[in-house]
């Protein structure tokens, strides 16, 4: 039997309905009752007969910081895909992201070592790869990680997260890495994720940052994870990225697809140094979330470059065109909120 964690969330959500497709035998962890409609959400994008596939998953309510839980979810499992995390780039949420996102996945492992897991798979980012310090140079999987640059919290837990799972190879289990870009898919339009943004793009932007990012669809990011687990592929991490764009070429792109109209302005650095340290402040004397810190103020001014090659020659896959998929996730949107 499979085990999928984060089961609720864009990835996982995701995942479960390819595995129910291919009549997989299914054990789901949830946190919280009312998540588990979002899920449904994603399956009626797909299927019309949503409750039987919902249904053949085994759901268990189960937290991945309470043991207790966890080993009653592991029983009669096999393999496990450990997809939940907390993501925020709010330096003020570093011990929240620490206990869920490091100390999480060290249970995750753990528990895999002491039921002889055959294989996990790991969903991991391209926040936790090194950075090389001149831009639009290649990096890959073996770029280094230097903890003396000024990662983000976000990034700094996702590699300790890694590090936990190299620790669990080193004690015998068998494990793959993934580490996508930023994700395209549809179902949560709101929150952090790249949902929220094409309904930024919708309703309106007006600037753009300098940068670049990598980007990849979702269908591609799960049927990735499953090959790599049903292959003989272990110990290893890939980088998923179907291609690398300028920011303003992706908003480009996707309020075509919108048809609305694209953001006409770069934001300049001195305006982002004013706007985070702003927010900054705002956070400090009303309490306000932050929206914008120094180290993402500096990701979306970077001209990062990510390879695909390693997982293109290992599993011989071919990545879905970029715009290919900015069209899909917009037609997903417009049937939500045209």
């Amino acid at each position: 039997m499979i085990l999928v964690t984060g089961g609720t969330g864009l990835v996982g959500s995701h995942l479960l309905f390819k595995l129910m497709s291919n009549n997989a035998s299914v054990r789901a962890i949830y946190r919280r009752a009312h998540k588990l409609e979002a899920v449904k959400k994603v399956f009626s994008d797909y299927t019309d007969d949503v409750e039987t596939f919902f249904n053949k998953i085994e759901w268990v309510e189960a937290n991945i910081n309470d043991v207790p839980s966890l080993e009653d979810a592991f029983i009669d499992i096999t393999h496990v895909y450990h997809c939940a995390a907390f993501i925020s780039f709010e330096p003020n949420k570093y011990h929240e992201l620490r206990k869920i996102n490091i100390k999480g996945t060290a249970n995750i492992v753990n528990l895999s070592i002491s039921n002889h897991i055959k294989k996990l798979c790991y969903i991991s980012s391209i926040a936790a790869i090194g950075h090389e310090p001149h831009e639009d140079t290649l990096i890959t999987e073996e770029t280094e990680w230097n903890p003396e640059d000024d990662n983000s919290v976000y990034a700094i837990t996702k590699y300790g997260a890694e590090m936990e799972v190299w620790r669990g190879t080193q004690e015998g289990l068998d494990a793959v890495i993934v580490n996508p870009g930023i994700i395209l898919g549809p179902g949560f339009w709101k929150g952090g994720g790249s949902g929220s943004l094409f309904r930024k793009i919708h309703k309106g932007l007006n600037y753009y940052p300098k940068g670049t990012s990598a980007y990849v669809d979702v269908w591609n990011v799960v049927d990735c994870m499953i090959a790599l687990m049903n292959s003989t592929l272990k110990n290893e991490r890939y980088i998923l990225i179907a291609e690398n764009l300028p920011f303003k070429i992706f908003q480009d792109k996707v309020a075509k697809a919108l048809n609305v109209k694209p953001a006409k302005k770069e934001v300049s650095l001195f305006l982002l140094s004013v706007a985070w340290r702003l927010d900054w402040l705002s956070h400090k004397l009303f309490g306000k979330r932050r929206k914008l810190s120094k180290q993402m103020t500096k990701s979306i001014s970077s001209k990062t470059v990510f390879d695909n090659s390693k997982l293109k020659r290992d599993l011989d896959f071919k990545f879905t065109p970029i715009d290919e998929s900015i069209t899909k996730v917009c037609n997903y949107y417009l049937e939500d909120f045209g």
